[in-house]
């Protein structure tokens, strides 16, 4: 088996929450007193821009919520968008140790619109986990899209056979599994240790 020498991850709903998903939508459109239909396909519409970093979460608000006068400001409303990012501990432990190991270059490779995810990166000290940030709003791809997965090689001179990618979602490593990377399912942080143990990922 040839030596694992990069892992990739997702990030929201891996090691942080979701930043801005369907049930943190429906909780905003509730907040907000937002129509649920109207708001949800204005973000559809928008979505793809938003996330490949062609549209700003200033440019994605005016589409989708502030296309008309609001009883709350968009300040509101962007605070309210950072407050869903939380971090799951167990998992960002299990990344610390990894990163300490100095053995494998870590990666994240996510789908995050530009001013989400380098919110993220912030508040969560990411800088601190991974060495490179792969997500769409820099590579101007999404998952499951397969060109995400050949840029992530491209940029880090790696063969897939010597690649674990991690999600949550299983399309999400369909394309992954189909170039040959080792993907593992995330479930919850004891899980994903031990796959990558199975793969022979040290963590001493």
């Amino acid at each position: 088996m040839t030596r694992v020498t990069a892992i990739f991850s997702d990030v929201g709903g891996v090691i942080l929450s979701n930043g801005w998903d369907r049930a943190a939508r429906r909780e905003a459109a509730v907040k907000f007193h937002l129509d649920w239909e109207d708001f949800e396909d204005r973000h559809e519409l928008m979505l793809n821009a938003f996330e490949i970093g062609d549209a700003s979460l200033e440019q994605y608000l005016d589409r989708v919520v502030f296309y008309r006068d609001r009883s709350f400001t968009k300040k509101e409303f962007v605070d309210f968008i950072y407050s869903q990012s939380q971090p799951i501990p167990e998992t960002l432990a299990v990344m610390r140790r990894l990163a300490e190991t100095g053995k494998y270059l870590l990666g994240s490779l996510n789908n995050e619109s530009r001013d989400l995810n380098e919110y993220r990166i912030q508040q969560f000290k990411l800088r601190e986990y991974f060495d490179v940030f792969l997500s769409s709003c820099y590579l101007g791809v999404r998952k499951p899209d397969a060109a995400i997965y050949r840029l992530a090689l491209s940029i880090t001179q790696r063969v897939a056979e010597e690649c674990v990618f991690i999600d949550d979602r299983g399309l999400n490593l369909e394309c992954a599994r189909e170039m040959g990377m080792r993907t593992i399912h995330f479930r919850h942080a004891t899980q994903m240790e031990e796959e990558l143990k199975k793969y022979g990922v040290e963590f001493a």
